[in-house]
């Protein structure tokens, strides 16, 4: 996702550098952007207004922004770090006081919107962090994002994105097994979705994701490997907070299912997978 977020910066005029752990993706950004590239987040981060990192889980977020090669070894003090990975809230907290000893903004800001929202320049961001550091980031988030909505401190967008997965998770299941029961019933899916959608049952998944479900085809978002993992930081939250995730728990044995089918690269829509087969 942060391949077309630093396009959608560079496009609106902002100069960019960038660094991808693969250096042939840098390079190939490089090319069709025209930008520049770094070998090391510290080189990347050097002379940066603010500093995007988009990786992949907690040990990512630690070892670019942390490490002794990391974002914080390069950025200079009174600049701004934003963490768009979806990873957890303990990860945050931990990077945030590191920043602050550093005279340095840091901002978590997870994304909803996939790789379709990447690309189009319309993702929803919620942040965690200290008001002015949103606002003074905000000015560049605006070129990939549709919304932008300050949660709280530090950790509080990784807790939010934690509710978005929790509830993406139900919407999903519950559209697979709305799906399979149609079908099981001799109803016309297509018919049965014009029907419902324009109603209580409408929801985005179902909008976009319906024909797809239906032709089992799930090569078209979110892998359920990287779902899983955002389930089990919620779990994991959970654990400490007290919160019954009953459902999300049994969502979470559904995609492991959908794993055991060979599915962990599909997109999350899969459910239907194990109701199907």
């Amino acid at each position: 996702m942060g391949y077309p977020m630093a396009g959608h910066l560079k496009a609106n005029g902002h100069e960019v550098v960038v660094y991808n752990r693969t250096i042939s993706r840098a390079e190939q950004w490089c090319r069709q952007f025209d930008g520049e590239s770094a070998r090391t987040p510290q080189a990347a981060a050097a002379g940066a207004e603010i500093v995007f990192t988009c990786v992949g889980n907690d040990n990512d977020v630690r070892e670019v922004i942390l490490g002794d090669a990391g974002v914080l070894a390069g950025v200079a003090s009174g600049s701004i770090v934003v963490d768009h990975t979806t990873a957890s809230a303990r990860i945050a907290r931990e990077v945030s006081a590191a920043a602050d000893e550093r005279s340095v903004g840091f901002l978590d800001a997870p994304l909803s919107g996939g790789q379709a929202g990447a690309e189009s320049g319309q993702l929803t961001i919620m942040v965690g962090g200290e008001p002015d550091v949103v606002e003074r980031a905000s000015v560049a988030m605006d070129a990939y994002a549709k919304a932008i909505t300050h949660i709280g401190p530090a950790g509080c967008g990784q807790l939010a994105k934690a509710v978005n997965q929790i509830c993406i998770a139900g919407v999903v299941q519950g559209l697979a097994e709305g799906l399979h029961f149609a079908k099981r019933a001799g109803l016309d899916p297509a018919a049965v979705i014009a029907a419902i959608s324009k109603g209580a049952a409408q929801s985005w998944q179902m909008e976009n994701r319906w024909e797809t479900m239906v032709s089992n085809e799930f090569d078209f978002g979110f892998a359920v490997d990287w779902m899983r993992k955002d389930l089990a930081i919620a779990m994991a939250e959970a654990g400490e907070n007290g919160a019954m995730l009953e459902m999300t728990a049994l969502v979470d044995r559904f995609y492991a299912e959908v794993q055991e089918l060979g599915g962990s690269r599909w997109d999350t829509s899969s459910l239907i997978a194990r109701l199907e087969r």
